[in-house]
C-alpha cells in the first residue's frame, strides 16, 4: 500500500492536514485513526476472498455508501464505518477483513482473514482512551447508536453475535479497558442478555448495561421505532454491573424501614434472653458444655418453653438416648417431677397431665434412632421434620456422634461437612435449628471440674463457630463437695452474631426433687 494524496483536512476531525489517501482509495487520518472508504467516484478497493484454505485475489470492485433506509442509517454514519455495498452485497469492515451481508440477508461471506485481525467491528474507527464507549452484539446495532447519540461516542459491536461475545471483549481486552465506561446494549433475549452479563463480569467496576425497554429488541429497534430519545436516556442511566448477591445501598431503603425483626419466641431464662434477643428463625444455635453437664437438660428447658409460649411444632433428635427417655425427661419438666427416675413419686393423673401437655400435643416429633448416623441421613431427616411435618424449631443432640459414624476418620472433615450441610439447610427452610457440640479437652482443669468454655475448644476446624449464629458454653463443676456448686451450671454465651453481646449471662440450679433447672441468682441459698 502507498500514499497518493497527502496532508489533507480530515473530514471526520479539526486536523487540517493529517489525512491521507492510499492507492486503493482509502483515506486514512493521522490524527484521530479514522479509515474512511472509497466514495462513489468509482476508485475501486483491492481485497482477497477467502474460500476454504486457500486465499484467491479477486477482481476488484468498488463499493459506496449511502443510506440504507430500512435501518434508518444515514449516508454519514455508513461513511463513518466505511460500511457501503460492493455489487448487491453489503460490506462491514471487521479490522483488515470485511463481513459481507450477502444480498442483503443474513447470510454471511467472509473477505480477507477474518481470523488474522481480532479487532471488533468499529474499532479502528475510534481512539482508545475515552470516558465511554458502547458494546453492542451487531453491526446495525453499534451504528445505530453511534448515530443515536449524534457522533459523540464510540460505538463498536462484537464481531459475531452473542457467541462469540466473550471471546471476543477478551481478544480486545486492552482496548476495551483503557476507556473510563464500558456500556454493554446486546440483544434483549436470553442469548444476549447471557452473554452480556459475562462481559461485565470481565470489566467488573467499569461496566454498564443498558436496560431495553418493552417492545425494543436492540439499539437498532429504537432507531426504526423513531425512540432515539429513549435511548440516549437508557444510556445515560445505565445499571452499574455488580456481581450476583451485590446490591446497591441506595436499594435498601424499603428493607432498612422495616420494623426490626423480633424473637420468634425467647428461652426460659431471663439473664440469656437480655444478651440473645430470644430466638429467631433461620438461625443455627449450637449448645456447648463438657460431658455429662447438662446439656440434654437444658434443650428439655427450651423445648418446654417453646411448647408453652407458641403453637409451633418441635422436632426432637436425641441421638444419644432412646425416645422413651426424651419423652419421660419432656414430661417430667411438665410434672414437676423426675418421671425418668424409677423412684419418682407420681400418681397416674399427674402422668396424664404431663403426657396432655407435651407429647399428646401433637407437636412434638421424635427420630426414633438411638446411637449414630451417617451425615445425609441426619440432614435429610431434619429436612423431614422441616418441610413435611412443619417443625419451626429442631434439636440435635449431638453433632459429634454423627461424626463418629464416618468412616473417613478424618474428624475435622466430617465436622466441616456435617455444619456446612446444616447451615444450608437452615438458610433452606427457615427453621431455628438448636445443636449440641462437645468441647475438647483443655489443657488444665476439665469442664466436668468447672473449667470455663470457649470458642477455640469446640471440636473440628473452626466450622461450628464460624457457621453457627449463636454458640452459648455450659460450665459447671459436677465434682464440687459442696452440693449448690455442683448442681448450679453458668450460661455464656460465646458468640452472638445478632447482638454482639457475648460474656456469662445466667445462673441454673437443678433439682433433684423436681428435676427442673431453674434460674437463680448467684448468691441465692440453696
Amino acid at each position: 500500500m502507498a500514499f497518493v494524496n497527502y496532508n489533507l483536512a480530515c473530514p471526520s476531525c479539526n486536523s487540517s492536514d493529517a489525512f491521507a489517501i492510499d492507492d486503493s482509495g482509502w483515506g486514512t487520518c493521522f490524527s484521530c485513526s479514522t479509515r474512511i472508504p472509497p466514495d462513489r467516484d468509482g476508485r475501486d478497493v483491492l481485497v482477497k476472498e477467502r474460500s476454504s484454505d486457500t486465499e484467491a485475489p479477486v477482481k476488484p470492485q468498488s463499493m459506496f455508501c449511502t443510506d440504507l433506509t430500512d435501518r434508518k442509517l444515514s449516508k454519514d454514519t455508513c461513511t463513518r464505518y466505511g460500511v457501503g455495498w460492493k455489487g448487491d452485497d453489503l460490506a462491514f469492515p471487521i479490522g483488515d477483513s470485511y463481513k459481507l451481508r450477502v444480498n442483503g440477508d443474513k447470510q454471511f461471506k467472509i473477505i480477507g482473514d477474518f481470523q488474522a485481525d481480532k479487532r471488533l467491528f468499529g474499532q479502528e474507527r475510534f481512539p482508545a482512551g475515552q470516558k465511554y464507549i458502547v458494546v453492542t452484539e451487531g453491526e446495525f446495532d453499534a451504528m445505530a447508536a453511534y448515530q443515536m447519540m449524534q457522533g459523540k461516542t464510540p460505538c463498536v459491536s462484537v464481531r459475531n453475535g452473542a457467541q462469540s461475545a466473550v471471546k471476543d471483549c477478551k481478544e480486545n481486552y486492552d482496548y476495551l479497558d483503557s476507556f473510563n465506561i464500558i456500556i454493554f446494549a446486546f440483544d434483549n433475549d436470553p442469548a444476549g442478555l447471557e452473554a452480556q452479563t459475562k462481559c461485565c463480569e470481565l470489566f467488573s467496576h467499569k461496566a454498564k448495561y443498558m436496560i431495553h425497554p418493552e417492545g425494543i429488541k436492540d439499539p437498532n429497534d429504537y432507531l426504526l421505532k423513531n425512540k432515539t430519545a429513549d435511548f440516549v436516556q437508557g444510556f445515560w442511566r445505565a445499571e452499574k454491573w455488580t456481581p450476583d448477591g451485590i446490591v446497591c445501598g441506595s436499594a435498601l431503603y424499603d428493607e432498612v424501614m422495616k420494623p426490626l425483626e423480633k424473637a420468634d419466641c425467647f428461652y426460659p431464662f431471663d439473664g440469656l434472653n437480655e444478651l440473645t434477643y430470644g430466638i429467631r428463625k433461620h438461625e443455627l444455635v449450637t449448645v456447648t458444655a463438657g460431658s455429662g453437664l447438662g446439656k440434654s437438660q437444658f434443650l428439655r428447658e427450651v423445648i418446654w418453653g417453646i411448647l408453652q409460649s407458641t403453637d409451633s411444632k418441635v422436632g426432637c433428635m436425641f441421638l444419644e438416648e432412646s425416645i422413651r427417655k426424651t419423652g419421660l425427661s419432656l414430661m417430667s419438666l411438665a410434672a414437676n417431677k423426675p418421671l425418668h427416675l424409677p423412684d419418682a413419686i407420681v400418681t397416674q393423673k399427674e402422668k396424664d397431665d404431663a403426657f396432655a401437655q407435651t407429647l399428646g400435643t401433637d407437636r412434638l416429633y421424635f427420630l426414633n434412632h438411638f446411637g449414630s448416623g451417617d451425615v445425609d441421613s441426619i440432614v435429610n431427616h431434619v429436612r423431614y421434620l422441616a418441610k413435611a411435618m412443619g417443625c419451626e424449631y429442631v434439636f440435635l443432640d449431638h453433632i459429634s456422634i454423627v461424626v463418629s459414624a464416618q468412616n473417613n476418620g478424618d474428624e475435622r472433615k466430617a465436622i466441616d461437612e456435617i455444619m456446612t450441610k446444616l447451615r444450608m439447610l437452615v438458610q433452606e427452610t427457615g427453621i431455628s435449628l438448636i445443636c449440641v457440640s462437645h468441647l475438647k479437652r483443655p489443657d488444665t482443669k476439665g469442664h466436668e471440674e468447672g473449667a470455663a468454655t470457649s470458642l477455640a475448644q469446640l471440636r473440628g476446624s473452626g466450622s461450628i463457630a464460624q457457621l453457627s449464629d449463636m454458640v452459648i458454653g455450659l460450665e459447671r463443676n459436677g465434682q464440687a463437695d459442696d452440693v449448690r456448686e455442683r448442681n448450679t451450671t453458668y450460661v455464656r454465651v460465646l458468640k452472638n452474631r445478632f447482638a454482639g453481646i457475648t460474656g456469662k449471662a445466667c445462673a441454673l440450679l437443678y433439682s433433684l426433687h423436681t428435676g427442673r433447672m431453674v434460674e437463680v441468682e448467684e448468691e441465692d441459698d440453696l
